[in-house]
């Protein structure tokens, strides 16, 4: 970690209360039912969680449902990015860099440094490629200005020097290699942890719950009715406001406000490729397709995720999904850079898909700016779509100086304006990881086992100071402190934690989002029975 980083003391193992769980999900109904709020957001993706989140913190009564899991679909569907947008200089949107890079290092040092790591990118020239050397040698060292340097200075390297890094880099042609710094995460747990945030500071949520339709007094939302879909239960939710974050679906939402209101967005499918790695990897490769598009191979999670393909979709968001197309598009571009033994289909462990949301209008969407739209509605429902993950707290806050400026707006006696918040509101868990694992090694429970070192790494980076009710939880149950599968670093602890701590409902929820089970390509029929036992024990 850099020495900017936010540290938090690192508490004994036996000294800090494990966090009370969860309400359950018929307490958080009938909670939803019974009062009312000042702003009820739909929709669960980082958007809507970010509003929720920064809403809580300015003293707003607030819920906040989703249809499916918490980043369930787009939010958990990204290239686990958090980077100021290399090829955004292409276009001379050099103030959209700047600010990227602003809440990149926010996010990556003082608000979730336990969530968010470095990483080094590797930007490989090849003879007859789209670029040539001395442009991406100054594009990436103006990339790096534009970050006051943080991450070092862009520079070019040997090809011999990269392929030390990247041992299954393609040098043939190879006459240069440019170089930068972004960061990277494990964007599910980012989304989980601003849950949690929104949570702490009082909202109520409720995932797995669909909006039916919405409630009107006098022309103006007011509110939806919801059923769940886990028990059938129909309620009802009543708010002084409504926002619309529903992503992909962001129309279908605006047509039960206003069944005349015109499309608003577009989609673009984006899939990506997670294999089992051939040999470490210490860098990233963002390989130029184009004057316009990137293939990344990003070492993440143990593993290398491939992506990703940009082309527009149409249909149900709810069936987007990798083909065979998908596959080989992204292995062939992969191949411009990397080694065959690298690409061997057999070492495919999982595909995903997710849509952007763009602005609606004609063009390339690969050339579409992703940018965030809010829009009001005739009912007076807002409606929010697009933008990217890296600047997912600078959108809630644009929203909530949108929200404020609203005539007839929900702000009770405690509210607070959003820009008398702290900027830089830290996500719950945040501490220096490396000391979170040390500790976690160190305070061997008596009796006991030690706790293994990938383990505590794992906890330390996806939990922060909160993996030490997890190793709790293994220690008054060793059987928990077993792992789910010998090939992953998670131990059952985790999944009751999900459980009990982090709305976990199915099988999914557990070993797709909580952990990186399913992404390792080790959701196995076992492991998913004995998940679902423990889910069935809550």
């Amino acid at each position: 970690m850099t020495s900017q980083t936010t540290l938090q003391s690192v508490p004994a193992l036996g000294t800090r209360p494990a966090s009370g769980s969860n309400p359950s999900r018929a307490e958080t109904r009938e909670q939803l039912a019974k009062a009312s709020y000042d702003l009820l957001v739909i929709g669960g993706g980082i958007l809507g969680i970010s509003t929720a989140w920064h809403a809580a913190q300015s003293g707003l009564r607030v819920a906040l449902v989703d249809a499916g899991d918490f980043a369930g679909a787009t939010s958990s569907a990204s290239s686990k990015l958090l980077h100021g947008g290399l090829r955004y200089l292409q276009t001379g949107a050099v103030k959209l860099v700047a600010e990227n890079h602003f809440e990149r290092r926010a996010v990556s040092r003082q608000v979730a440094p336990h969530l968010a790591n470095p990483l080094t990118f590797y930007l490989p020239v090849y003879k007859g490629g789209p670029h040539g050397a001395a442009k991406l040698g100054a594009g990436v060292f103006a990339y790096s200005a534009l970050s006051a340097f943080g991450d070092g200075v862009g520079h070019l390297l040997s090809p011999a020097k990269a392929a030390q890094d990247v041992p299954e880099l393609r040098t043939e042609n190879l006459k240069a290699v440019a170089v930068y710094g972004d960061d990277q995460m494990n964007d599910a747990r980012m989304a989980l942890m601003t849950v949690r945030g929104a949570v702490e500071a009082g909202a109520v949520v409720l995932n797995h719950a669909e909006v039916t339709g919405l409630r009107f007094t006098k022309g103006r939302v007011t509110g939806a009715d919801l059923k769940d879909r886990l028990s059938g239960d129909e309620f009802g939710v009543n708010a002084r406001l409504v926002l619309n974050a529903t992503g992909p679906w962001v129309d279908h939402l605006r047509k039960m406000e206003d069944p005349n209101a015109a499309p608003s967005i577009r989609l673009s499918k984006g899939a990506h490729l997670v294999l089992k790695r051939t040999a470490p990897w210490k860098a990233a490769l963002a390989t130029p397709i184009d004057k316009y598009r990137i293939t990344f191979a990003l070492p993440w999670e143990d593993m290398l995720l491939l992506g990703t393909t940009d082309e527009e979709f149409e249909g149900d968001p709810a069936d987007v999904s990798v083909n065979d197309k998908d596959i080989a598009q992204i292995l062939d571009e992969a191949a411009f850079s990397i080694r065959d033994q690298q690409l061997d289909r057999d070492l495919i462990t999982y595909a995903f898909a997710g849509l952007r949301v763009l602005p609606g209008g004609p063009g390339d969407t690969a050339k579409a700016k992703r940018e965030t739209v809010v829009t009001e509605g005739r009912g007076g429902m807002l409606s929010v779509a697009g933008g990217k993950w890296t600047t997912f707290r600078h959108i809630g806050r644009t929203i909530m100086k949108k929200l404020e400026a609203l005539p007839g707006a929900p702000l009770g006696d405690d509210f607070e304006p959003i820009a008398s918040l702290p900027k830089k509101l830290p996500l719950p868990g945040i501490a220096n990881p490396r000391a979170v694992a040390h500790r976690l090694l160190t305070d061997r429970p008596a009796p006991g086992p030690r706790m293994a070192a990938d383990t505590a790494k794992h906890l330390a980076t996806h939990y922060g100071s909160l993996a030490f009710d997890i190793a709790r939880i293994a220690n008054e149950n060793p059987e928990l402190g077993e792992r789910v599968h010998p090939d992953a670093p998670e131990i059952w602890a985790q999944v009751v934690y999900a459980r009990d701590n982090e709305w976990a409902e199915t099988q999914d929820d557990v070993l797709r989002r909580r952990t990186t089970l399913t992404i390792r390509g080790l959701a196995t029929d076992d492991v998913r029975a004995k998940v679902q036992d423990l889910l069935d024990k809550k």
